[in-house]
């Protein structure tokens, strides 16, 4: 399998972004339940599908991940339909390291860099830590909180994000299950569409 189908998913999963603790939101003047208080200290897991186009001409690539979050570090491993790691990645605010069995690994100092090496083509890894528990920026530059009556946000770098479902998260509150991020970047790598569903809270 080509490195840019092997590795999209694992590049996917290293952004580092602000926090946020607020878990509801004012709608109309009702409170709503949203999405539980973003944790740096959190452990998912689930499948994504990436489709794109590069040098026009269409791509897809799928698999299993598992997200590690800590201060100051993302660990990231790349699954294959049989549970094995294929890949993994590490994120430091220091540089970012790509491994992959047998082969040398790559480092940059960003995951931005890491991203365009491996794939030549960019990815929203400056969202994407976010995005995992629900929260973005929007395009006016405000923090976006979702919730099930609140699941859609154009975002500051230009992606529709759309919270498609939910699941129980702790103390009554929401955690995002299906998400889906659209993007036409245009000259710059053409569309981009990601689809990432999470396992079940434990």
């Amino acid at each position: 399998m080509p490195i840019n189908h092997r590795f999209a998913s694992v590049l996917l999963a290293a952004a580092l972004a602000g926090c946020a603790t607020t878990a509801t939101q004012s709608t109309g003047g009702t409170s709503v339940v949203a999405v539980a208080p973003y944790q740096e200290t959190i452990e998912l897991s689930g499948r994504l599908q990436v489709t794109y186009q590069k040098d026009g001409q269409p791509g897809s690539t799928n698999g299993g991940f598992e997200w590690s979050q800590r201060p100051g570090q993302i660990d990231v491993a790349f699954l294959n339909p049989l549970k094995q790691t294929v890949a993994t990645i590490s994120v430091t605010p220091q540089q970012a390291t790509l491994t992959e069995a047998g082969r040398p690994p790559r480092t940059a100092q960003d995951i931005d860099s890491l991203s365009a090496q491996a794939l030549g083509w960019s990815l929203p890894v400056s969202g994407l830590r976010d995005w995992l528990q629900g929260y973005a920026t929007a395009a006016d530059g405000k923090r976006f909180i979702a919730s099930p009556s609140n699941n859609s946000v154009y975002t500051k770098d230009g992606w529709r994000l759309r919270f498609v479902s939910w699941q129980a998260g702790a103390n009554g509150t929401q955690m995002p299950r299906n998400i889906m991020a659209e993007r036409n970047a245009g000259a710059n790598g053409g569309d981009l569409a990601i689809q990432i569903i999470l396992d079940p809270a434990a």
